[in-house]
């Protein structure tokens, strides 16, 4: 079936994981290709400071930073300076923690950078079989497949193709919340507002790549679908685990097999969705239709993937688009509950600009400042990544007078990068207007890049912006937003992604 729709097959590379080489090893390229002068001079990795094994294990598993590791590296931060090594379980890590740094590094990357060496998500890709995708893939099969996703998603032009199918979606999020928040005693509050956002989420990136609505804001969600939305955090939850024990442990605790459930979950149902697209476009083509459609479609026809191809890529782009949205949304929510001020500026705003029942265009978006500064700083404050992971695969690298060999593994930190208040003042105070051009304040371009840099920057991230932009407009639009008077102070946990750690509650008050 496929062969009609797809006539340039590459198999899936399945590569094996980068292994981390010793510190003491000179190969003969450096910077940018060219030869490393005075050799002699330049100190290793051996010569970081950084904290010793014995001391992370420590912190980690006994002083309860397991999920707040970015806490914890900023206590390193104050101690061992901008860059230092670590090293847990089979990791050994260099942390870059400042702006300058992480600048250099980044624009040495070379055409085959890694994330990371994403051995875990491998590891399921390789029991079942599946060919990796654009997170787990590496070098020239990595290149290959991330020409073919870039396009019709990575311009700003390509995203705003999407622009009609994120505003059926919005209204559905509105009306849910107006259903929650019903059932609540005071007729106003909704709970664990992060996921009704999850919820919101998954029912966009599903219509935007696999080109269909799955029903995640009805009363009654098919119980397939629930364990889809509930798969996703269930991975990342034990994901942050296992990164952080020995690998004989995965036939003696749980957690492994949690992680590969999660996962086969979330392959089984983008595989249903692509197979039924597959018959989808064999019917149109029978009956000599326009095959329409627009991302899974543009895909499966391209002529560059095979469908073994495509059922790999689609869980990890469908993982990555739903946890940035629904993460943000969920804090700029919380912060702006926590600021009235703030969110009175901004409803100003957006009513001066989509009136009454107007349904909000790209332009529209265009024309409110306040809204993309209030997502700015939310991703300032809670990264949606607190770490991530680099790895230079090509050439060697010399960062502040340390040369360090092919395959070493940086570990970025967002967090403690974007909360220095040597690039942010007050770093910990919620202050959209610091991104608006008539504060004249300029930011390091490198002290918060939520969404990556380079060719290994984030695939979705205008999709993502258009999403959150749209959906936030809409609910200033229609709500004024006040915490709810029980709820404590909603604290940032590290769960791979950064999520609260209790369940936000809000009040949802109709705008006369």
């Amino acid at each position: 079936m496929i062969s009609r729709i797809s006539r340039v097959l590459y198999p899936s590379i399945q590569l094996s994981p980068c292994k981390l080489r010793g510190a003491r090893h000179m190969a003969s390229l450096g910077v940018s290709g060219d030869k490393v002068e005075n050799r002699s001079n330049l100190k290793t990795i051996d010569d970081l400071p950084g904290p010793s094994q014995l001391e992370l294990i420590y912190w980690v598993f006994l002083r309860g930073y397991l999920f707040h590791m970015h806490e914890l590296e900023a206590k390193l931060k104050k101690k061992y300076g901008p860059i230092w090594v670590s090293t847990l379980s089979h990791y050994r890590m260099v942390n870059i923690a400042d702006p300058d740094i992480l600048e250099t590094l980044l624009k040495q990357e070379g055409k085959y950078p890694m994330r990371a060496t994403m051995i875990l998500w491998k590891g399921h890709r390789d029991l079942r079989g599946h060919s990796y995708g654009p997170l787990s893939e590496q070098g020239h099969r990595w290149q290959t497949l991330r020409s073919v996703l870039n396009q019709k998603m990575l311009k700003p032009t390509d995203a705003v193709r999407y622009i009609d199918t994120l505003n059926e979606v919005v209204p559905d999020l509105v009306d849910k919340i107006r259903e929650l928040r019903v059932e609540s005693q005071s007729g106003l509050v909704v709970t664990n507002v992060a996921e009704l956002m999850y919820r919101f989420a998954f029912e966009s990136i599903c219509g935007v790549i696999f080109e269909t609505r799955l029903g995640c804001l009805r009363r009654e969600v098919a119980d397939e679908i629930q364990k889809l939305i509930s798969s996703v955090g269930i991975m990342l939850e034990n994901e942050v685990v296992i990164e952080r024990l020995p690998h004989w442990t995965r036939n003696w605790l749980p957690y492994w097999g949690r992680f590969v459930e999660a996962w086969d979950a979330i392959f089984a149902y983008g595989t249903k969705l692509i197979d039924k697209k597959v018959e989808d476009i064999e019917g149109r083509l029978q009956r000599g239709d326009d095959l329409g459609g627009a991302y899974l479609t543009h895909l499966l026809t391209s002529g560059k993937l095979g469908l073994k191809e495509v059922y790999g890529i689609m869980p990890e782009i469908l993982q990555a688009g739903v946890d940035t949205t629904s993460n943000t949304l969920t804090w700029a929510l919380y912060l702006l509950a926590k600021h009235p001020e703030i969110q009175k500026t901004l409803y100003e705003e957006v009513v001066s600009v989509i009136p009454g029942d107007k349904i909000p265009s790209n332009e529209d978006l265009a024309r409110m400042p306040l809204l993309k500064a209030v997502i700015k700083e939310t991703l300032r404050m809670y990264p949606v990544v607190p770490q991530n992971g680099r790895i230079i695969t090509d050439k060697e690298i010399v960062l502040e007078g340390y040369l360090f060999p092919k395959d070493t593994l940086f570990v970025l930190s967002h967090y403690v990068l974007s909360h220095d208040e040597n690039s942010f003042s007050e770093p910990n105070k919620f202050l959209p207007q610091r991104w608006l051009r008539s504060s004249g304040k300029n930011h390091h371009p490198f002290a918060s890049i939520p969404f990556g840099y380079g060719v290994r920057g984030c695939l979705g991230r205008r999709v993502a912006e258009l999403e959150m932009h749209l959906a936030l407009s809409q609910i200033i639009r229609q709500f004024q937003l006040l915490p709810d008077p029980e709820m404590k102070e909603a604290k940032a946990k590290n769960r791979v992604v950064l999520v609260s750690d209790i369940p936000i509650n809000l009040q949802f008050i109709d705008r006369q």
